[in-house]
């Protein structure tokens, strides 16, 4: 199975389709599979004590609430980026955070959701997002072995994400070794690594140790305003990130019996005569 790669968009777009399309260009330019959002009912998800705080953005200082509101693309924003990504030929998906959103997400052929790491406790939205996709997908990140092991047992995720959810997150908190212990003991299920780290080089690792999907944040430029946008890759990294994995894929072979292949040939011929 080819590594599935997915460059998370999330909320990096700022609310602006047309930062949205150069995110889905580059994604799609560099050969990723699928852009990821993240779909969210403001309402549901922001914690009341959080929604009258005033909050500074590129737009003025608001509340916290109408900041979220102003972020989150709706069903006509979603059309838009549906009908631009069977132009680009790349597959999107979401993260869901609550139920409407699960609902929201099933009216689109794409039938991928991701549970995030804050909510994979929450087991009704992980149920039910089951019933309405094809292919779920959750991260593992800020949770326990326990917490994971129910959410497995609760919702049946096809693929599990191995995580670190600080952003960015200390490459010696990264812990990648979790990647062979989620494959022994999830033999069954596709396990992947979301990565929030600077650089690319630990992504990479986790190719050779058989993760079978990756997903990295993207964004135009990390100084742009936004929570995510330091810890994303580039478009110029997005290339490299691309080409590196594929690069590996091919470099890993089928293993096996040593044999004498390819270029080696001649010059096993040109040294030894035979």
């Amino acid at each position: 199975m080819t590594v599935k790669i997915i460059a998370e968009i999330g909320i990096n777009h700022n609310g602006e389709m047309e930062l949205t399309k150069k995110l889905i260009d580059a994604a799609s330019l560099a050969g990723c599979d699928y852009v990821k959002f993240q779909k969210r009912t403001p309402d549901l998800c922001v914690p009341e004590q959080q929604k009258n705080k005033i909050r500074k953005t590129p737009w003025g200082e608001m509340k916290y609430i109408d900041y979220k509101h102003k972020i989150e693309f709706e069903k006509e924003q979603y059309d838009k980026i549906d009908e631009y990504c069977r132009e680009k030929k790349i597959k999107w998906f979401a993260s869901v955070w609550d139920l409407p959103s699960v609902d929201f997400c099933s009216q689109y052929p794409e039938s991928t959701m991701k549970i995030p790491s804050a909510l994979i406790t929450d087991l009704e939205l992980c149920r039910y997002a089951r019933s309405k996709c094809k292919t779920l997908i959750i991260s593992t990140g800020m949770s326990t072995e326990k917490e994971i092991i129910n959410c497995v047992k609760e919702c049946n995720p096809d693929v599990i994400m191995h995580t670190n959810s600080s952003y960015p997150s200390k490459i010696d908190e990264l812990n990648l070794s979790y990647i062979n212990y989620l494959k022994t003991n999830h033999p069954k299920k596709d396990i992947g690594y979301s990565g929030h780290e600077y650089g690319l080089i630990t992504t990479f690792a986790t190719v050779a140790m058989g993760v079978k999907w990756i997903e990295r944040h993207i964004t135009i430029d990390r100084t742009m305003w936004g929570s995510d946008q330091l810890s994303s890759v580039e478009p110029s990294g997005l290339m490299k990130l691309v080409k590196g994995v594929r690069d590996i894929e091919s470099s890993i072979g089928s293993g096996g019996p040593r044999e004498v292949i390819g270029s080696e040939l001649d010059k096993r011929k040109s040294l030894r005569g035979t």
